[in-house]
């Protein structure tokens, strides 16, 4: 097996956990309250990247400045983005989170235009206006009244999107910081940072949650911490040091449809002609904002090859 072939596996693989996610947490949530998923996932998560980092022997002190600004990222990256995303599951469908996760590379071109600089052309503004109308028709349902936005009806949609932006900002954010450290010791620095946040805040809720966890929920929290948190994670961002980022990001685009199909069998979520309608205009979407930066990379990555 070759080794661009190799990466693009691994890059699938970690998409297809994090496709899976927002189903596991939805299982998990019937047994434990929010804090206490985010807690006992980002447990097993960094438990697995400093494993790794002993392991690869990629341990190294790095400055206070850095320190500090990880520490900023894994606020935005652990307790917010995932407060934001487990109190959303409890008000929407896992089908509907996933669709609308995908609005994360849109998000990302628009702040990464303002803040550095990143060309906006005419293909990137409409894509980013035909993918917004997909989240829209997603959040509606397909029917555009007023009765559909009513609280807490579309809640939980509502902090799907804020969830897509709050990504968004962590990775344009993450930029700097990834000039000067390895992605790997970045993420684990700054999810060790984050989930130490968590503790204060959570550690209370866990014991209580703890004796109620059934089976399900157990197998859900080890899928969330394991393979979302720690090898998604760790797979990812080796993916990332090999091949360009918008040839990855490419992968994004698989994600919901996993998450549809992974509701539709565990969950029996029905997926509805609006929820498939307004999906495939946020990929179509995603697509145009992403089309030419993507051929770009494949062209550069065939001529490596």
């Amino acid at each position: 097996m070759s080794s661009a072939l190799t990466i693009r596996l691994k890059a699938f693989l970690a998409i297809l956990f994090w496709g899976a996610s927002f189903i596991a947490t939805k299982i998990a949530l019937r047994d434990a309250h929010p804090a206490t998923i985010i807690l006992l996932r980002f447990a097993l998560g960094v438990a697995i990247l400093w494993f790794a980092i002993w392991r690869w022997r990629m341990f190294r002190r790095i400055g206070k400045r850095d320190l500090v600004y990880l520490a900023i990222l894994g606020v935005i990256a652990v307790p917010l983005h995932q407060v934001i995303q487990a109190i959303g599951l409890l008000y929407t469908t896992a089908t509907s989170m996933g669709w609308i996760i995908a609005l994360i590379p849109i998000f990302t071109a628009l702040l990464a235009w303002i803040f550095l600089g990143e060309p906006m052309t005419a293909l990137k503004v409409i894509g980013s206006i035909i993918a917004f109308g997909g989240a829209v028709f997603v959040v509606t349902r397909g029917a555009f009244s007023l009765d559909t936005f009513r609280l807490p009806s579309t809640l939980g949609d509502a902090l799907a999107v804020a969830s897509a932006l709050n990504w968004a900002i962590f990775q344009v954010a993450s930029k700097p910081i990834l000039r000067r450290l390895e992605p790997t010791l970045a993420m684990a620095y700054l999810m060790l940072i984050g989930g130490i946040l968590i503790v204060p805040f959570a550690s209370l809720q866990t014991i209580s949650d703890l004796p109620r966890l059934t089976l399900d929920g157990w197998i859900a929290i080890l899928f969330l911490g394991i393979f979302c948190s720690g090898l998604g994670y760790l797979i990812w961002y080796d993916a990332l040091s090999k091949i360009d980022a918008s040839q990855l990001s490419s992968f994004s685009y698989i994600q919901p449809m996993i998450t549809v199909i992974v509701a539709a069998i565990l969950l029996g979520e029905t997926i509805t002609p609006a929820i498939l309608l307004g999906g495939a205009v946020i990929l179509f979407g995603v697509y145009l904002v992403n089309r030419s930066a993507t051929k770009r990379a494949i062209g550069v990555s065939i001529a490596g090859d």
